[in-house]
């Protein structure tokens, strides 16, 4: 902090602006290379959760922020599913007037430093940038800058809080407290409704928490945003189950008035081949909550996670490449992923697979798991792979894997992680009766409110969507609550 306030106050940072202010050439702008993301070593990285991206210097920041031309059409804000004003916070970041930034980001955003880390932009905000989309070059680090802005405010110790409207007195509740709920509880709380959060676990954050790594998304820093919405008013309830500690009619009598289900996508699936039940064969979800939400990596806990030398991960998606390079940080000598397509058809994020392989995953691409076997005490010890080949498009546009007859190989393996997708948590939808479903078990709901069967039962998140990111989540909690408080307000 000290570092980064010296800096602002030097006469580099003033020659800096000084420049900027002479320099409004928007071509001297798009000459700019963007910003490298300082990492820490990936030696050094896989023997702790160090979070692996370093975060930017005050100058990097206001540097990468000059690259930005201020569109008179910023296509960078339809990317986003929140709706930041991506121009009007980096602008602030180039002025020098970082706590202004994260303003801006906190008009629309309850979890800015979350995003900053976790959130696809090179799918969204950054693949709607005018580099990407008229000069093909690389977009402006958007990001990046995010995350820079709400790390600033939190290290400066003056943390705002956005202007909340008078108190209205009417309950609503939010069930699930991952980035949907979350997004959906700080919307309700800026319209000045009393809000309460009725998270299961004992721990708020959802996803946030049990799903994603300390070296991806450190808790304290989910923490923070969590004390951020409680300074709005917002209310948490832990170790309660909607529909099983208590049923929605209960909670009606206490007065809530509306419901917003954010309870996500919590049951694994796996893929029902021979010796799937063997010991030492989990599910991306359980190992991924036991290590992240109840220490398991500590062999002295209550409930030790399995985790081996030669550990195997089925998926190629981000919570699998979160699986494998965990195994790596719990002492694995070989991390492999098993992928049934082609490394141009991962489903993960490009950062995510560059730091696995610059850790020491390896990749089995086109091969797919058919067969597990074990040793006489039931622990798994080896898996069958066979080849796979690429064939026809299948319903999602990719093109469909297909076995490659005769091509199969025996690996020996001590852990497998299975991370081929979740399917919607049943608790809430089996409560209510009435409450409309998919097939897939997801609840129905309207796409442009997201109001389900039940008129005062709103949804949003992987319980709607299946699976899906947290910048998606996020979206449908602040577009739920727009609705809400329309129904609210007519009601």
């Amino acid at each position: 902090m000290e570092n980064r306030d010296s800096y602002l106050k030097s006469e580099r940072a003033q020659e800096w602006r000084e420049k900027l202010r002479k320099s409004k050439n928007n071509k001297e702008r798009t000459l700019q290379e963007r910003v490298k993301m300082p990492e820490a070593d990936p030696q050094l990285r896989i023997q702790s959760y160090v979070e692996v991206n370093s975060g930017l210097s005050a100058e990097q920041a206001q540097k990468e922020a000059s690259r930005c031309i201020d569109c008179p059409n910023p296509t960078c804000i339809t990317g986003c599913p929140v709706e930041i004003n991506i121009p009007k916070f980096i602008k602030r970041i180039e002025e020098g007037e970082f706590l202004e930034a994260a303003k801006v980001l906190k008009e629309t955003s309850s979890l800015p430093a979350v995003c900053g880390r976790v959130c696809p932009q090179e799918k969204q905000c950054e693949a709607n940038c005018f580099y990407t989309q008229k000069l093909k070059k690389e977009p402006v680090a958007i990001g990046y800058l995010e995350r820079f802005a709400a790390d600033y405010e939190r290290e400066s110790g003056k943390i705002s809080v956005p202007e909340i409207q008078e108190k209205n007195g009417i309950k609503v509740a939010c069930i699930g407290s991952g980035p949907a709920g979350l997004t959906f509880a700080g919307e309700m709380a800026k319209k000045g409704y009393d809000v309460t959060v009725f998270e299961a676990l004992h721990e708020i954050g959802g996803v946030l928490k049990y799903g994603i790594p300390e070296f991806r998304l450190p808790n304290e820093i989910v923490d923070v945003e969590i004390e951020g919405l409680k300074k709005m008013g917002v209310k948490f309830e832990t170790n309660f189950i909607v529909g099983k500690t208590a049923p929605i009619e209960d909670l009606k009598e206490e007065g809530f008035k509306a419901f917003f289900a954010g309870s996500g996508a919590g049951l694994p699936r796996f893929m029902n081949i021979p010796g799937e039940n063997y010991i030492g064969i989990l599910s991306s979800n359980e190992y991924l909550t036991r290590i992240n939400l109840m220490h398991a990596a500590d062999k002295n806990t209550d409930t030790p996670v399995v985790s081996g030398k030669n550990v195997v991960v089925v998926g190629g998606g981000n919570t699998a490449m979160d699986s494998v390079r965990t195994a790596k940080r719990l002492g694995a000598d070989r991390a492999i992923i098993v992928y049934r397509r082609s490394m141009e058809e991962m489903p993960a994020r490009v950062e995510e697979i560059e730091h696995a392989k610059e850790e020491g995953v390896e990749f089995m691409t086109l091969s797919n798991p058919i067969e597990y076997f074990a040793n006489e005490k039931g622990q798994v010890n080896k898996v069958k792979i066979q080849k796979m080949e690429l064939g026809e498009p299948d319903a999602s546009g990719r093109r469909r894997p297909v076995p490659v007859e005769g091509a199969e190989e025996i690996i020996d393996v001590d852990t497998v992680v299975v991370a081929v997708g979740v399917s919607p948590n049943p608790i809430v939808p089996d409560s209510l009766p009435e409450l409309e479903v998919t097939s897939w078990g997801t609840i129905k709901v309207e796409e442009d409110t997201l109001q389900s069967s039940i008129p005062e039962m709103y949804a949003g998140g992987d319980i709607v969507r299946g699976g899906a990111t947290v910048i998606l989540a996020m979206g449908d909690g602040r577009k739920a609550a727009q609705s809400m408080d329309v129904y609210l307000k007519n009601k």
